[in-house]
């Protein structure tokens, strides 16, 4: 339990640290496009400081794995989401970027939501699921993979109409933080492989299992539309949102697909499914587009 907490901790630092440096790399790049993938790969491809950004997110991919294999799904959601503060401290710091005065206190009501998830965790009573059937597992992230690609596009159509107040970024999260979300039950589902079976054994297991191809999946379309999205938008906004969408969809995808139930005692599970309730309604509420100034001028790109 300790190692699984300061894996994730460590895990915080590293994708914090890494999305910070990818923002600062993509402010002195030409514009990414989505629908131009091959153009953007090579523009991310030559800038070293976004290389380094994305050296500390595999890093922080690895430390994930590593807190998988010992904790529970929802709890590691919980203990990464804690990570928001991090982030929000080093892009004011680093990116000088400033919330909205709504965005602040969405970002403030997220942190309570979250809190009340990891208040209902219990040391010692979480059963660890290790594999998912691969029937609910798809029925599960298919729908999520289609439903993101279909925002980010409706989100890309919007934003070239003429006339349009800029997008601060909501919708992006929300997609992103939907092929996030099946990223991480595919993650969880490559840890437990790992950790039941030696390497010779794990390898040909894996490869029979949708994980390594859910994998493929999201590492293909969440490279160019997270970059995208990430270089017109804060990364003090596209990030909350975006965790807060992943961490809610897996603890549901861990529920439901990897059979990890909700906790019985009545109080754990009113926090836990009120958490939920509380960060969803905060991410629906979340002004689509800038309507205020932010509480301190900074960097809007």
């Amino acid at each position: 339990m300790v190692w699984g907490v300061a894996a994730a901790l460590l895990a915080n630092v590293l994708y914090s640290t890494g999305f910070v440096l990818e923002k600062r790399a993509l402010a002195a790049l030409p514009p990414l496009r989505a629908g131009r993938p091959g153009r953007a790969v090579l523009l991310l491809a030559g800038s070293p400081l976004w290389l380094g950004g994305a050296l500390a997110l595999a890093l922080g991919f690895a430390a994930q794995l590593a807190v998988y294999r010992v904790l529970p799904l929802a709890a590691a959601q919980g203990l990464f989401v804690s990570g928001l503060a991090l982030l929000l401290l080093l892009s004011s710091v680093v990116l000088g970027e400033r919330l909205t005065a709504a965005e602040l206190r969405g970002v403030a009501v997220i942190g309570v939501a979250l809190l009340l998830m990891v208040a209902s965790l219990r040391e010692g009573t979480e059963p660890i699921a290790r594999t998912a059937e691969a029937g609910p597992l798809l029925g599960l992230c298919l729908p999520a993979l289609a439903l993101g690609l279909w925002l980010y596009g409706t989100a890309e159509r919007r934003a070239r109409r003429r006339h349009r107040p800029p997008p601060t970024g909501v919708v992006y999260a929300v997609a992103i933080g939907l092929l996030y979300g099946v990223s991480s039950l595919a993650i969880k589902g490559v840890s437990g492989h790992l950790t039941t079976a030696g390497p010779a054994a794990a390898v040909p297991a894996l490869l029979t299992s949708p994980y390594p191809y859910l994998l493929l999946l999201t590492g293909a379309f969440g490279l160019v539309l997270s970059q995208s999205a990430l270089q017109r938008c804060r990364a003090s906004l596209i990030v909350p949102v975006c965790t807060t969408v992943t961490c809610v969809f897996g603890v549901a995808g861990g529920t439901v697909a990897f059979g990890e139930p909700l906790p019985e005692d009545p109080l754990r599970l009113v926090l836990r499914l009120g958490g939920t309730a509380l960060a969803l309604a905060v991410v629906l509420t979340l002004p689509r587009h800038h309507t205020d100034r932010p509480t301190h001028e900074g960097n809007r790109s």
